[in-house]
C-alpha cells in the first residue's frame, strides 16, 4: 500500500510552516503530492449575522475588511508553503463556500495533517479539524515535536470499528516503520477481542508487530500514553470518538485526553 496525496489545511497563521513541514515529512517517503490548502474564514458564514437592519455602509466596510484579511492570510500561507523545496508540493486557495471546498479536497486526500492547536480546539483551524475527523471521517495526523516516519509506531487496539479503521488506514505508515507495537487491554474492555488477530492481519501484509497487553484501567488514555512512551513510539495510531461526540465532549473521553497530550504524534480515524 501507499499514499498518493497528503493534505495540510493552512490558515495564514504562524503554525502553517510547521504543518507544511510535517505534511512534507509524511509525503516524501511515498513520493506523494503534498497539498497546502488555504482555508480562510468564509464571508458567507457571517452574512446571516448582517440582517436587513444592518447598516449598508457598515456592512460593506465589514465585508471589505474580511476580504482584506483573507487576502493577507493567503499571502502568509503562500509564504509558509515557500519554506519547502519539496518538488511535489502544491498550493490551493479555497473560495466561498470554503467548507464545501475543504470537504472536496479532503475526500481526494489519503491523510490530512494538522498541528496540535486545531486538535485542541484552538485557532482558526479548530472547526476544520472537527469537520475532517467527525464529519468527513478522514484519517488525520496530528504532528508534534519528534514526528518521524520510519521510526516506532504504536497501535491502540480494542477490536472496535474506529480502531479497526485506524489500524487499516495506517498500514502505509506501518510498512515504513522500524518497529510496530500493538497496545491492547482486553480485560478492561466490554468488547471481546484478541490482539493476536490484528498481529496476524499485519503479518499477512508484511508488517511484523509486537503485542503489549496493558493492565486493567478505568481510563485507557493514560495507560496508552505510558505504553506508547515505553515503546518509544514516534506516532500513536488510534480510533477517534468511539462514543457519541456529545458524550465525548461532556465526559472527556480517551480521544480528548490523547488530543490534549503533548506527545507522541497521533494518527486518528473515526
Amino acid at each position: 500500500m501507499s499514499w498518493a496525496r497528503i493534505m495540510a489545511p493552512l490558515s495564514g497563521s504562524p503554525g502553517d510552516a510547521a504543518a507544511v513541514a510535517a505534511a512534507v515529512m509524511l509525503a516524501e517517503p511515498f513520493q506523494a503530492e503534498m497539498a497546502g490548502v488555504y482555508t480562510p474564514a468564509d464571508v458567507a458564514d457571517v452574512m446571516p449575522w448582517m440582517g436587513e437592519g444592518f447598516l449598508g455602509g457598515v456592512q460593506t466596510t465589514a465585508l471589505e475588511s474580511l476580504k482584506e484579511a483573507a487576502q493577507a492570510g493567503e499571502q502568509a500561507a503562500r509564504v509558509a508553503m515557500a519554506t519547502t523545496t519539496y518538488p511535489r508540493s502544491r498550493f490551493i486557495a479555497l473560495q466561498t463556500p470554503v467548507w464545501a471546498g475543504l470537504s472536496a479536497e479532503s475526500r481526494l486526500s489519503d491523510v490530512v495533517v494538522f498541528t496540535s492547536n486545531p486538535a485542541r480546539g484552538r485557532g482558526p483551524l479548530a472547526e476544520a479539524f472537527q469537520q475532517m475527523v467527525a464529519d468527513e471521517q478522514r484519517p488525520v495526523l496530528i504532528a508534534r515535536a519528534g514526528l518521524k516516519v520510519g521510526g516506532s509506531v504504536a497501535v491502540a487496539w480494542d477490536g472496535g470499528k474506529e480502531a479497526s479503521r485506524a489500524a487499516r488506514l495506517a498500514l502505509p505508515l506501518l510498512e515504513k516503520a522500524s518497529k510496530v507495537v500493538i497496545l491492547a487491554a482486553p480485560k478492561a474492555s466490554s468488547r471481546s477481542f484478541d490482539p493476536a488477530r490484528l498481529k496476524a492481519y499485519y503479518a499477512a501484509r508484511g508488517v511484523d508487530a509486537e503485542v503489549d497487553i496493558l493492565p486493567d484501567s478505568g481510563d485507557a488514555a493514560p495507560v496508552l500514553l505510558y505504553a506508547a512512551r515505553k515503546a518509544e513510539a514516534d506516532i500513536l495510531v488510534a480510533g477517534a470518538f468511539g462514543h457519541p461526540r456529545l458524550q465525548e465532549f461532556i465526559f472527556g473521553g480517551t480521544t480528548r485526553t490523547l488530543l490534549n497530550s503533548d506527545e507522541p504524534s497521533l494518527f486518528l480515524s473515526h
